[in-house]
């Protein structure tokens, strides 16, 4: 066979060679779907009103009774003749007769024949038996409701394509409207792509990858109230993906391939969907997203987003949820937005707009955002974010300290009872925030780890609440005060022990290399793995290296650098690494061994006005129970006797 022969047989590759933008994207898809007539596909079907909740009326709903039904007391008093009171007053009070011209009611009562008002029963005064006295004559018709003054029979109580709530439910009953016409649910097929994915729980090999994406997206579009069905993964082949496609369009009213659509040698989605029906477009000018495609097969609309999962949250939102709304009748959902202040500078390429994920939480009267990671395979960012700030298209970022517009992820009040901590990672601080919230409901914990002196750095700045520190002056051999009389100097900061921790090398089980002592990372063959520039664990391994005399040229993978003691014991556990810094907690989590070689104290620095206010006390209150203390021990490696402690501050 001839090369010529080998490339026409080869599989055809789509790249998209044009990114339009996400303004152009979002209105020709907004033609697409009323060119389809979306809007009119969907059957209806009559269901109880009481199962309701959440379903799209296909039209207007009528009143069967009015409510209420009956003229009723509106207050527990004395039914009368308006006419009969006329003249009362506190100078010249009138008397009525109970039974004959004032009848007792509770409130919901109906009127007595011939009565037209309601005298509340404080107002009313028995002078006698049987007889009653008031001071204040009654108008026609006060204190009471009249039949059908919340919905007269016949009227309309909810009008076509609303999504029922539980108010309309219980306004629908009470108009005697006991079976609703709701449109069918609109039904999504999800069809995931690559011969790599493999259902959640499977043993994975090497390459292999647990199918999230797709239940992550099903449970998305189950809020806007569809049927949705997932198929098995279909193999990287554009003839499987095609047919795929074309068997889900059969009876679906929006299919969602999943994956395939980049620019990789297994990417077949989008000439799958060409070759089936109508590619719209291929390629859209965000970040992340950028491979979305968008298509026509057999009269339904095609959603094929990225594999990512971030990519593929934010296309879901941008295109199947406004497909979604078109085809129910129902407005776009729209999210609260709010200003807010970077704590650091975010840098973007011009050319696409980008969905940068932020952690929130209200410093000193200001909503702070803390840009996340922001790689778009990193679907925990997308989980714990409580936000999102868009950079315009033509923009190169924004500047740390920035104000700038968030699209909210979580209620407002939420990110405003948020702790902010910033500074060096620490396991024990997941564990904390769990501990927090469950002392406190209302009070959240947002961690971000950038390092110790970056920590103090950004609290000094006002752009958290805390900083996590655990800086060694070598001089002195006391942790974190140097540091803080440093970047604060006469300012009044508080420092409160988390505890005290092991540091050590994480290495393999059985550590193969025999790695003992500091003199070992400058062994040939030894592979370190390093954390960033200003982390406390830096700090220890740069002052035993001078100590020792050993230049950061001798130890392999010195520039090498991660950020959380997690990710050194993964590059470890993967083999990237034979060696890094870390604590016991970490090897523990990844099944490897320890070889200890400091205990060093780990604080949390504020100013004394979050220790003194409500966040401050909640955080107390937490780190001191003697539940956090014990599931800390039991991560290994920490001593709490200093737990909760305020450290005084050494004399000058």
């Amino acid at each position: 066979m001839t090369e010529e022969q080998r490339a026409k047989d080869r599989p055809r590759r789509e790249i998209y060679l044009r990114s339009i933008s996400l303004k152009e994207a979002r209105a020709a898809w907004r033609e697409v779907c009323s060119r389809l007539h979306l809007h009119e596909r969907l059957d209806s079907e009559t269901i109880s009103t009481e199962e309701a909740l959440g379903r799209v009326t296909a039209g207007p709903v009528f009143a069967a009774a009015s409510s209420p039904h009956y003229h009723a007391a509106a207050m527990d008093g004395i039914a009368v003749r308006a006419a009969d009171t006329a003249g009362a007053s506190q100078t010249s009070p009138k008397r009525l007769r109970a039974g004959a011209e004032a009848i007792y009611v509770n409130t919901g009562d109906p009127l007595p024949e011939e009565t037209d008002a309601v005298i509340m029963i404080e107002d009313v005064a028995e002078v006698a038996a049987g007889e009653l006295e008031i001071i204040a004559a009654a108008s026609p018709w006060q204190h009471t409701r009249l039949i059908g003054e919340d919905v007269v029979a016949t009227e309309i109580v909810v009008p076509a394509r609303q999504r029922l709530r539980p108010v309309d439910i219980g306004a629908l009953l009470a108009a005697g409207v006991l079976t609703v016409e709701v449109l069918r649910p609109p039904r999504v097929v999800i069809i995931p792509t690559g011969q790599e994915i493999v259902a959640p729980g499977e043993a994975a090999r090497p390459g292999d990858v647990p199918d999230f994406n797709s239940p992550m997206i099903a449970a998305l579009l189950a809020e806007y109230g569809t049927d949705v069905s997932r198929r098995r993964p279909v193999r990287d082949d554009p003839d499987a993906i095609r047919r795929a496609i074309e068997e889900a369009c059969e009876a679906a009213d929006l299919v969602i391939p999943l994956a395939g659509v980049s620019a990789g040698a297994r990417d077949f989605t989008a000439e799958a969907i060409r070759a089936a029906g109508e590619l719209v477009l291929h390629g859209v000018a965000i970040r992340p997203g950028k491979p979305v495609a968008l298509g026509v097969v057999r009269e339904t609309p095609v959603v094929a987003l990225p594999g990512y999962p971030v990519s593929a949250m934010i296309c879901c939102d941008l295109f199947v949820v406004p497909a979604l709304c078109h085809t129910l009748g129902l407005p776009l959902p729209e999210r609260s937005k709010v200003g807010v202040t970077l704590s650091r500078k975010v840098v973007s390429a011009a050319g696409s707009e980008e969905f940068v994920r932020v952690r929130l939480g209200e410093v000193n009267d200001r909503l702070v955002a803390v840009p996340s990671a922001r790689g778009a395979g990193l679907v925990g960012t997308l989980a714990r974010a409580d936000g999102l700030v868009i950079i315009p298209a033509l923009s190169e970022g924004f500047d740390k300290g920035a104000q700038v517009e968030c699209e909210l992820l979580r209620p407002e009040h939420e990110v405003r009872s948020t702790i902010l901590i910033t500074g060096s990672h620490d396991v024990a601080l997941d564990l904390l925030a769990s501990e927090i919230h469950a002392c406190a409901a209302d009070i959240n914990v947002a961690s971000t780890h950038v390092g110790s002196l970056a920590g103090l750095a950004a609290l000094r700045e006002g752009f958290c609440h805390m900083a996590g520190c655990h800086l060694l002056d070598t001089a002195t051999g006391e942790y974190n005060w140097s540091y803080v009389n440093q970047l604060f100097g006469e300012e009044s900061i508080v420092l409160v022990t988390l505890a005290h921790r092991q540091q050590g090398f994480i290495v393999p089980a059985g550590n193969p290399k025999r790695i003992h002592t500091w003199e070992d990372l400058a062994r040939p063959g030894v592979r370190f793995i390093n954390r960033q520039a200003g982390a406390g664990t830096r700090v220890l391994l740069d002052s035993h290296l001078a100590r020792l005399g050993v230049g950061a040229d001798q130890v392999q993978g010195y520039q090498r650098e991660v950020y959380t003691h997690l990710a050194v014991a993964s590059m470890v556990e993967n083999g990237t690494a034979d060696v890094g810094l870390g604590i016991v907690a970490a090897a523990r989590a990844r099944g490897l061994d320890f070889v200890p070689l400091a205990m060093e104290r780990y604080d949390l620095a504020m100013r004394p006005g979050t220790w003194d206010s409500a966040l401050g006390r909640a955080f107390a209150e937490a780190l001191q129970g003697e539940r956090f203390r014990s599931n800390l021990e039991a991560l290994g490696g920490y001593d709490t006797g200093q737990t909760g402690r305020v450290q005084p501050r050494p004399r000058s």
